[in-house]
């Protein structure tokens, strides 16, 4: 039987649902400026245009859901098994059952809203609002969940405090971006595709850090028979 040490590690499936959506964001708005469907910018502080409008015109379109599909399937399997990881390590807590069902749904909410992008009409534009907001929100949930739990473990207790430290830096940008959109939404309409792009970052952020904790932890499979 093949041994724990033998196992197939798991870090590199993490680390591929993770990059996935980060790299194709960024190739799908380099094709559509090669293609001169958007002008060059830097979108995390120009705020020139939003994530979808990257993946909606050209071979850009066929980019981004080619691989934004796959990519909420490989996020389904990453938050499965977070769940899994977290029981292993003994960073067991109240919330760390919900991680993979939070996470389900969040990657279900991915799918919904790249297989609505580039359509018309007032059904797709609210699959589409409703997708990245519970992509978003229930992601961020899943993680400050991961990071609460590791914080609570004598081994990962830095590492889960520096997630939390992290968690608390994304909900003050979504924060921030709630209250410009109150107080001053005329401004804020200038920028709040910038907001969704370092949002989008820092979520993938966190998500890398997690990655390099399943191969630093040596998280691993087995295949077996008897």
């Amino acid at each position: 039987m093949t041994s724990v040490k033998n196992g197939i590690p798991l870090w590199w499936l993490a680390m591929a649902a993770t990059l996935t959506p980060l790299i194709t964001i960024h190739a799908t708005f380099a094709v559509s400026v090669l293609e001169g469907h958007i002008s060059w910018c830097i979108p995390y502080w120009d705020s020139c245009t939003s994530i979808s409008r990257t993946g909606r015109y050209g071979t850009s379109y066929f980019i981004f859901k080619g691989t934004m599909l796959p990519a909420a399937m490989l996020g389904i399997l990453f938050w499965a098994l977070n769940g899994r990881w977290l029981l292993q390590l003994g960073a067991t807590s109240r919330g760390r059952p919900w991680v993979p069902w939070l996470g389900f749904v969040a990657c279900m909410s991915l799918a919904a809203y790249t297989l609505a992008l580039g359509h018309e009409g007032d059904g797709f534009n609210l699959i589409r609002r409703i997708g990245v907001v519970l992509y978003f929100s229930l992601t961020f949930i899943a993680q400050l969940l991961i990071s609460s739990a590791l914080k609570g473990h004598p081994r990962w207790h830095a590492n889960g405090r520096r997630l939390l430290w992290l968690c608390e830096l994304i909900l003050a940008v979504g924060i921030l971006s709630v209250i410009l959109t109150a107080v001053v939404p005329e401004v804020y309409s200038q920028v709040d595709d910038a907001f969704e792009w370092v949002l989008a970052f820092l979520i993938n952020l966190h998500a890398i850090w997690v990655a390099v904790l399943w191969k630093q932890s040596r998280f691993r499979a087995r295949l077996w028979a008897e």
